[in-house]
């Protein structure tokens, strides 16, 4: 792995101090569904920046989805589901996340190669709403300064592999309106920190090793 030496505190880069972490999952406050006529006016908008009424409503999302591709026209597109207490909103126009160990790399893959990422948010409850944060991915391995300073902002995880982070160039919401309405049933799944904790920190690096080379088009993941 080669470190990264990105800084949370670069030029234009809101320091730790002010970071926003996303509240534990699963407590959602189901409040009455608001009109069609409400709901219509306020959707569709492109915004400046994450606000603080935008970064309260991102922590209260218990799932979210990321999208990345590789630029070969051929090669397969991803998204992959997220949840859990792993991402923080890091400014006006950064986000990022805990990455934790998986049997695919198609994320960091497609980050190391270009890049591009989209990280979608879907309302399951009674006021739909979808927001898009188009942007920019790095990767930061563990011992970096990103990696050490995001980390600290969640609970500790067995599984933790890097962390990621995406400088948002666009913020954007949709109505939501083909979303299904969703009860949360649990915070975490607990079979990734069983996994993760039974193989140990050694046994984990050889799973990545063996899992986490490449991606399915064959671009380098870790």
């Amino acid at each position: 792995m080669t470190p990264d030496v990105d800084s949370m505190t670069a030029a234009g880069r809101a320091p730790l101090a002010n970071v926003r972490r996303r509240r534990r999952p699963g407590t959602t406050t189901r409040g009455p569904a608001t009109s069609v006529a409400a709901r219509v006016g306020g959707m569709g908008k492109v915004f400046d920046s994450i606000d603080e009424q935008l970064r309260r409503w991102i922590d209260a999302q218990p799932m979210w989805f990321v999208a990345t591709a590789p630029l070969d026209a051929d090669g397969r597109v991803n998204v992959s589901p997220r949840g859990g207490d792993s991402l923080s909103v890091l400014g006006a126009h950064r986000v990022g996340w805990v990455d934790f160990t998986g049997s695919g790399i198609e994320t960091i893959a497609h980050l190391r190669e270009n890049g591009r990422a989209c990280v979608m948010f879907a309302s399951f409850d009674l006021r739909p709403r979808i927001v898009r944060l188009h942007g920019r991915g790095q990767v930061h391995w563990p011992g970096t300064a990103v990696f050490e300073e995001v980390t600290a902002l969640h609970p500790p995880h067995p599984s933790t592999r890097a962390v990621i982070t995406v400088d948002v160039e666009r913020i954007s919401d949709s109505c939501g309106w083909g979303v299904p309405v969703m009860d949360v049933v649990t915070d975490e799944r607990e079979l990734l920190r069983q996994f993760a904790e039974k193989k140990g920190p050694d046994g984990m690096d050889v799973y990545r090793a063996q899992k986490n080379t490449s991606s399915i088009d064959g671009l380098p993941g870790l």
